[in-house]
């Protein structure tokens, strides 16, 4: 066989699986934007910062390692965590749950969204779901036709706990007491039951996970029921600047907590932006500039959306249209996508180098979660081009 472009970029042991899912490797965005010059925004995707992403977790996390298919739900992503051997997914539809089938007929899945329709239900129970979570004991009811002795239910709960940034809490979750009740519920349901939460995105404070756990020990005595497997949700923490996420300090947390079960449950985790983040970065063209304000080819209704819920700060690099890094000392200047809607623009100023030309890409890192399923396409703008790199630098 002959060497894929990928054997100096991943793991030997899934480049067979990959050579479907990538036409080229380019050696780094500077290149690709060179040879090629698109007027488009282009996604460069590394697999190799993929793999140490997910080794970082397989490696440090104490339990099951899922991903959020949320977070990026591309082809290429879904299939090397296959090859790799990812333990399963968190999926939160339908559509998500045919995407994985498509590619791994017997993989474990979470359905982990709480609120779910009828026929969403039936849906997901004919792919085999493994576990699913509920809030409420309505939401309960509906799924009890389709639970078997195999099934694992997770009651979700919250607690207003701080360290992320934005709660999550806001949407689904029942209080402590709450839970309590629907964990008893579950214990009489004949099903494996369990717990879980979400302490928000980007929670960097791993003693939010600590005290996550010591709650949900403290819900299964209050029950009476000693569940099977705590799942701690997503909520890991990237690197913005675009390195590996490093997370030491919360598997070191999650660990320590377990102390407060006297039966230690089996753990799982749903990392989505953490997994994926630093494996993509994305760059942005320049349309025109008017003085201390710079038109883009992406914005809020694009691959930029997130910077206008959660504005973290990113790494850049700007390259002119020949790839060559752009040099000048950085001003501020504000920056509209390319829509004619007045409020696509992001939410802070971006710094960016004095000599700044149009034509010119704006390549931010850290760009993996978030991207892809968040484009609206409006006004015919917020389609990408995919690439595969070596490196973002």
């Amino acid at each position: 066989m002959a060497e894929s472009p990928l054997q100096h970029v991943l793991n030997p042991k899934v480049t067979e699986a990959m050579m479907t899912e990538h036409n080229h490797v380019w050696d780094k965005p500077d290149t690709y934007l060179a040879k090629t010059t698109p007027d488009q925004p282009v996604h460069f995707f590394v697999p190799s910062a993929l793999d140490a992403a997910f080794q970082g977790f397989r490696q440090g996390f104490p339990g099951l390692v899922t991903y959020a298919v949320k977070a990026n739900p591309d082809r290429r992503v879904l299939a090397q965590l296959v090859a790799s051997g990812i333990d399963g997914f968190d999926v939160a539809s339908p559509d998500e749950i045919a995407l994985v089938r498509s590619l791994s007929p017997d993989i474990r899945l979470h359905y982990h969204n709480p609120v779910r329709s009828r026929s969403e239900i039936a849906t997901a129970a004919a792919a085999g779901i493994a576990s699913w979570s509920v809030d409420t004991l309505g939401e309960l009811e509906k799924i009890l036709p389709y639970i078997t002795k195999d099934s694992q239910i997770a009651v979700r709960f919250k607690l207003p706990v701080a360290g992320a940034a934005y709660d999550f809490g806001a949407k689904f979750g029942a209080t402590p007491e709450q839970a309590a009740l629907l964990l008893q519920a579950v214990g009489t349901t004949g099903a494996q039951p369990a717990l879980t939460f979400h302490p928000g995105t980007q929670c960097e404070d791993a003693g939010a996970y600590a005290a996550y756990i010591q709650a949900a020990a403290e819900i299964a005595k209050r029950a009476g029921v000693t569940i099977r497997a705590l799942n701690v949700g997503g909520g890991f923490p990237c690197d913005t600047a675009g390195g590996p996420p490093k997370l030491d300090l919360h598997f070191a947390a999650i660990r320590k907590a377990m102390s407060a079960f006297d039966t230690a449950p089996e753990l799982a985790c749903e990392p989505g932006r953490a997994m994926v983040a630093s494996a993509f970065g994305l760059a942005v063209r320049v349309k025109s500039l008017r003085g201390d304000t710079v038109y883009l080819n992406d914005g809020i209704y694009g691959g930029l959306a997130e910077f206008r819920a959660m504005d973290l700060p990113r790494g850049q690099r700007v390259l002119t249209s020949q790839g060559r890094p752009r040099q000048g000392q950085d001003v501020a200047r504000h920056a509209f996508g390319p829509t004619c809607d007045s409020i696509d623009k992001l939410p802070l100023d971006l710094q960016l180098p004095d000599t700044l030309a149009e034509g010119d890409y704006i390549l931010f890192s850290a760009m993996g979660a978030y991207v892809i399923g968040l484009t609206a396409l409006f006004n015919g703008y917020g389609a990408l081009e995919t690439a595969t790199v070596r490196s973002l630098s």
